[in-house]
């Protein structure tokens, strides 16, 4: 491969993590996926993680929402173990200086997600009570009513 490319590599990866995030989310909305369709989702959403880390410009909000998103893929795959390990990366990024409250109580959400999928529903209450608390230091009314609604999902 090529080490300079004949395009902007920097474009070409703000591009596709943005592109593969928004294609990822087509098939989390999308019930009753096929085990092919499954696979496709998996990879967007790592691929848009991917991309993400490769851009200058990333921030550690942006790893957080990339890392959620595959928390997220990994729990509706019904993978406790892959989706606590996303769960747990989110919550780290979610921590770093500079990124909002909100994205926090999303790390917690992702983590009680991959609780549920595990069947330990002690550990998937207490992060619900973390989302919880994050959720109460969210200053947009909009955003905290988001991730609240979210909450209620988990089974």
């Amino acid at each position: 491969m090529a080490k300079n490319p004949d395009f902007d590599l920097q474009a070409a990866h703000r591009y596709f993590a943005t592109y593969c995030f928004n294609q990822t989310w087509d098939y989390i909305d999308r019930p009753g996926l096929t085990s092919q369709e499954e696979e496709v989702m998996l990879s967007l959403s790592l691929i848009s993680l991917w991309h993400w880390t490769q851009r200058q410009d990333c921030t550690p909000t942006n790893l957080s929402v990339g890392y959620w998103q595959v928390a997220r893929v990994f729990a509706l795959l019904r993978q406790a173990d892959n989706a606590r390990h996303y769960g747990e990366l989110c919550l780290e990024a979610s921590q770093m200086d500079g990124v909002e409250p909100f994205y926090k109580g999303y790390a917690y959400e992702a983590l009680a997600r991959a609780e549920a999928v595990s069947g330990d529903r002690r550990q998937k209450d207490h992060f619900i009570l973390m989302a919880r608390q994050a959720a109460a230091e969210v200053m947009e009314a909009e955003d905290r009513n988001q991730l609240l609604k979210d909450l209620e999902t988990i089974q």
